[in-house]
């Protein structure tokens, strides 16, 4: 009854650590919820009003999104970008992870994913029927791949078409690609596509955020939405942004769209005009700053001689690697943390390590992002005792994860 290559996959790990956190607690347990990579700040109160406003708009709205969204939008990454976007290059969706799969479902050729990746860009391949590389990365490297890595594998069959993913800030190392001029030679030489999932683009620790798409903008497609600078991940708006030179993959995914999900909620669409059109950057450099301090906490804390990672770099996410835990596999690894204190984390091998390798990710996201927020300006130093102050259940994740480690 079932298709063998749906019987095979398995829930989105992201969404079942919580489901799994959540029902922990449940029955009296203290879990550090650091599986989940959910944004802690409320969305802006500009936005949230808008939607207010807007609640009662119910009729069906274009395919592609509302227009003057696009127009917010298009506006927003011109500026960014240095480019001159327009709204017909821009698709809206419920989410940026539903265009991603009606991008699979398009696309007629193969995916080139770097090791780590996003656990749903596999299982989006694999349903649609795109064989997929994974690609060697390294620490030294930000876990992104090297350009000739890229073209050793496209010279193994040139005649077929191939899709590079690359996120950047990364989910899950935290990380940012350096390379990216390197790897659009061989992009544009071999006429790779590219999406650039930029959903944390906003929240890189540096002073500027580079995408791919300066170097070679005709091949690139790029990814954002709501979810993670925004705080509104619930609320479900992404958007792709596509050449003129890839409109046919845009024709194509908005058949798709008029046959599944028809149009993003009205209300939602006219409440994100204000997201991208006004400014929030007393927001966006508080949410930076917070996260940054919180993750360099964690970071600090927990590298050692048994615990090796990349200092974080944007986003959510810290990587570490356990040296001195012997498991068979990194879930066995996660799992034993969870059950010996409390402490969720994805194993490595959620992401494209090879099992035995004793990686994890850890959100550093589980504290009340408004309280925090709150009571903080956007010059504020923050230091341990303002992140003991809000973000206690951080402190107390990693303590527990020190002690683990210890006993090992």
């Amino acid at each position: 009854m079932i298709k063998n290559k749906i019987k095979n996959l398995n829930l989105s790990a992201t969404l079942e650590i919580n489901e799994l956190s959540k029902n922990l607690e449940k029955e009296g347990k203290k879990i550090i919820k650091f599986g989940f990579g959910q944004s802690p700040f409320q969305v802006p109160d500009l936005v949230v009003e808008e939607l207010r406003k807007n609640a009662h708009k119910k009729s069906y709205l274009s395919i592609q999104g509302l227009r003057e969204l696009r127009e917010a939008i298009a506006s927003y990454e011109s500026k960014k970008k240095g480019k001159d976007f327009n709204s017909d290059q821009v698709i809206i969706g419920p989410g940026s992870k539903e265009l991603m799969f009606l991008l699979h479902m398009s696309f007629d050729g193969e995916i080139i994913l770097p090791t780590p990746s996003w656990v749903s860009y596999k299982p989006q391949s694999i349903i649609a029927d795109n064989k997929f590389h994974w690609i060697e990365t390294s620490p030294e490297n930000n876990w992104y791949p090297s350009a000739a890595s890229i073209e050793n594998l496209v010279l193994k069959n040139r005649n077929k078409k191939y899709l590079l993913i690359l996120n950047s800030p990364n989910n899950p190392s935290g990380q940012l690609c350096k390379n990216l001029e390197d790897i659009s030679d061989v992009v544009k030489k071999y006429k790779i596509i590219v999406l650039s999932d930029e959903i944390y683009s906003e929240l890189t620790f540096e002073e500027n955020y580079e995408s791919i798409s300066k170097y070679c903008l005709n091949n690139v497609i790029i990814s954002n939405g709501l979810s993670k600078w925004c705080g509104a991940g619930g609320w479900r708006l992404g958007y792709f942004l596509i050449p003129d030179e890839l409109k046919e993959l845009k024709n194509s995914m908005k058949v798709l769209a008029s046959e599944t999900f028809s149009s993003v909620s009205a209300p939602i669409q006219y409440a994100a005009i204000s997201a991208f059109k006004n400014d929030h950057t007393d927001y966006i450099i508080k949410s930076k700053n917070i996260l940054k301090s919180v993750a360099e906490y964690v970071f600090q804390s927990l590298k050692s001689n048994n615990v090796v990672m990349n200092k974080p770099m944007g986003g959510f996410y810290l990587m570490p690697e356990f040296l001195n835990k012997k498991f068979e596999t990194s879930s066995q690894m996660c799992s034993d943390l969870l059950n010996k204190k409390c402490v969720a984390m994805l194993p490595g091998s959620d992401f494209g390590f090879l099992e035995n390798k004793m990686i994890a990710r850890i959100s550093c996201t589980d504290f009340n992002g408004y309280n925090f927020m709150s009571n903080i300006n956007s010059d504020t130093k923050i230091d341990e005792d303002l992140i003991k102050k809000f973000a206690p259940k951080v402190i107390e994740g990693t303590k527990r994860i020190k002690d683990w480690v210890e006993k090992a």
